[in-house]
């Protein structure tokens, strides 16, 4: 963490400075906005975190309730979205409160007496370390929480408008704030009055049941519903040994997945209410919170649960289906025109519980869409940036209703009718990479580069999230994650691997730093804004591969050593070394010869050039980003 480069800081230094609209942020709802976000919920609420982050965007997030979420259903924290949390400011905080899995115990029925379960195998959560991060479980009221103190806290000082319901839109033709959106107010004295405020852009995060989707007309395509599962958080005590464990349950009575809870004693059970068909809809979701408690134990059996409270439960349906589009154009037009209103979240995909996907996948939606209506919305790039959310993500749930639909079968199939006994425990062992949100991989477009040359360094995949590695920087010998300074503040990173030469020699690190800095050609002085601190668009960064003892900072290049306004102070956190014991170079798979590394503002890799190469680079910054006075 960085502060007091503005001045001395004796408060809280996770609070930015207000700037633009955060300075005399309307407290009402205003006629007029940016963007407008419909729902509190991941969607809705990381986008208005990451758009807080832009001063000059007026962005308003309206939620119907009269205030914050008390319990959420979703509970898992996949271990990207920890990342994402990281880039937020709050992963330390949320890692403490949570609770973590690091294994998984399979129980399925005795074959000497299939009546019993027992305890058949025990997998490791993550077994080949995809992420230094690790598996959480907490409410996603708190995750909801933890993203509003971030958009509270940034410059322009969001937070959400509660007690407005969203009935319907037109998006027009004319003017600077084209969606027309008619609101109704559901808390307060003016309860039920209805009043239209007009937007540039609107993002419907507003769950499966969305009203933003049905006013652009986008249908959800799949698998209607025919399995149901009780779902219950619940204190209790029992004498089943696994109860603070992550286990996958199935008996002859049918199966349960359990979910320990953070705090020590709360966990939840999704108990198997069978299939339903069309007819036995309406009567399975009048099942009591008696009869899942009764079934819980009949699975469990011979092990008993005495509950003793149960602070939420419900019964659903696992239905899998994703909308045709994450935007209002129409498929036909695809290309033809570019969209004013998004939907993410829930609103665009559904799937079950079983995997932990809804909230994390939903996050992504909301970082996705977030870093780009920040750069449209204050001018940094062209407006075809927007076509690109509905592009990367489609594919991206398109690919977790497959996942989904396969694992719930898993889990809700019999043992004895399964191909092979270790069937569900090797899924959960051999997939891991794609529930842990690690197997997301856009394709070549505006803002993933085609002219790439990804052999370069192998371990930062074009397309895919940058895996963070350790490094020491130089500034004070500490080993540091080179991926942790990478804050969602909307920037773009640009990562120099050195070349062999050592600092006080000619290389080509040397004459890359060079043409950066200074030709007209290159992204820095053509994209930051005049006035603006050299690093406001592009955080750029070196690592060299010598031992930080044989590294100066101050001898670094000049675009290596940004100063920042209001006192010219220079930053010292961008020049890092290679840790022998731990060499960057060789965990990624970099080239000894140099390498630049660009990642976008979400964490994902642009692309990956020689550091001799110039007019690639120049070029795929010219096809995403506007140029600045």
């Amino acid at each position: 963490m960085q502060f007091h480069h503005h001045g001395y800081v004796s408060t809280d230094p996770r609070v930015q400075p207000a700037a633009g609209i955060g300075l005399e942020r309307p407290a009402e709802l205003p006629d007029e906005m940016d963007v407008l976000i419909v729902g509190s919920g991941p969607a809705g609420i990381v986008t208005a975190a990451q758009l807080a982050q832009f001063p000059n965007v007026h962005t308003r997030i309206i939620e119907r309730r009269d205030g914050r979420l008390k319990i959420g259903q979703a509970d898992g924290i996949q271990a990207r979205s920890v990342e994402t949390f990281q880039a937020f400011g709050f992963a330390e905080a949320i890692i403490a409160e949570a609770y973590w899995i690091t294994e998984m115990a399979f129980w399925k029925p005795d074959p000497e007496d299939p009546a019993r379960i027992v305890r058949a195998a025990v997998a490791p959560d993550d077994p080949s370390g995809i992420s230094e991060f690790p598996h959480l479980i907490v409410n996603q009221a708190r995750v909801l929480d933890y993203f509003a103190e971030s958009a509270r806290n940034a410059p322009t000082r969001l937070v959400p408008d509660f007690g407005w319901e969203f009935e319907g839109l037109e998006v027009g033709t004319e003017g600077d704030y084209p969606v027309a959106v008619t609101l109704t107010r559901t808390a307060g004295p003016d309860a039920g009055t209805q009043r239209v405020v007009h937007a540039k852009y609107v993002i419907g995060g507003d769950g499966a049941r969305s009203a933003v989707r049905d006013s652009i007309g986008a249908v959800h395509i799949g698998q209607q519903a025919n399995h149901a599962w009780g779902v219950m958080d619940t204190l209790a005590n029992t004498d089943f040994p696994d109860i603070r464990t992550k286990c996958s349950i199935q008996s002859e009575a049918g199966n349960i997945l359990l979910i320990p809870r953070e705090g020590g004693y709360l966990f939840r059970l999704y108990v198997d209410l069978g299939d339903v068909n069309e007819a036995e809809r309406g009567s399975v979701r009048q099942t009591t919170l008696e009869q899942i408690i009764a079934k819980a134990n009949e699975i469990l059996h011979p092990y008993t649960l005495d509950v003793k409270d149960v602070p939420w439960h419900s019964v659903y349906e696992v239905g899998h289906r994703v909308t045709d589009r994450f935007d209002d154009v129409p498929v036909e037009e695809i290309g033809q025109r570019l969209p004013r209103v998004f939907i993410g979240g829930d609103a665009c995909h559904t799937h079950s519980a079983k995997a932990g996907q809804g909230m994390n996948v939903s996050i992504q939606d909301g970082w996705n869409i977030g870093w780009k209506l920040g750069h449209v919305c204050s001018g940094m790039a062209p407006q075809s940036l927007l076509a690109t959310y509905s592009a990367e993500r489609h594919v991206v749930a398109q690919n977790l209703i497959d996942f989904d639909r396969t694992w719930s079968a898993l889990m809700a199939t019999k043992p004895e009718d399964l191909d092979d006994p270790t069937e569900l425990e090797d899924f959960y062992v051999r997939t891991a990479e794609f529930p842990a949100g690690f197997l997301t991989e856009y394709a070549p477009s505006m803002i993933v580069s085609d002219a790439s040359t990804p052999e370069l360094a192998t371990g930062f995949p074009i397309g895919k999230r940058f895996k963070s590695a350790r490094v020491a920087r130089v500034a004070e010998g500490n080993p540091a994650h080179l991926g942790h300074h990478h804050r969602a503040d909307g920037r773009w990173r640009i990562y120099a691997f050195a070349d062999r030469p050592g600092q006080h020699e000619d290389s080509a690190l040397k004459d890359f730093a060079r043409w950066l800095k200074q030709d007209p050609a290159s992204p820095v002085p053509r994209f930051t804004p005049s006035g603006a601190d050299l690093d406001a668009v592009f955080d750029v960064k070196v690592v060299y591969q010598q031992p930080h003892s044989e590294v100066e900072v101050i001898e670094a290049p000049g675009i290596f050593r940004p100063h920042h306004a209001p006192f010219d102070l220079m930053d010292y956190e961008k020049v890092y070394a290679a840790l022998p014991d731990d060499d960057i170079f060789e965990e990624r798979g970099i080239s000894r010869d140099g390498v630049v590394v660009v990642v976008r503002p979400d964490h994902y890799v642009s692309g990956v050039f020689p550091l001799t190469v110039r007019a690639e680079l120049a070029d795929f910054f010219a096809g995403c980003l506007l140029p600045q006075d």
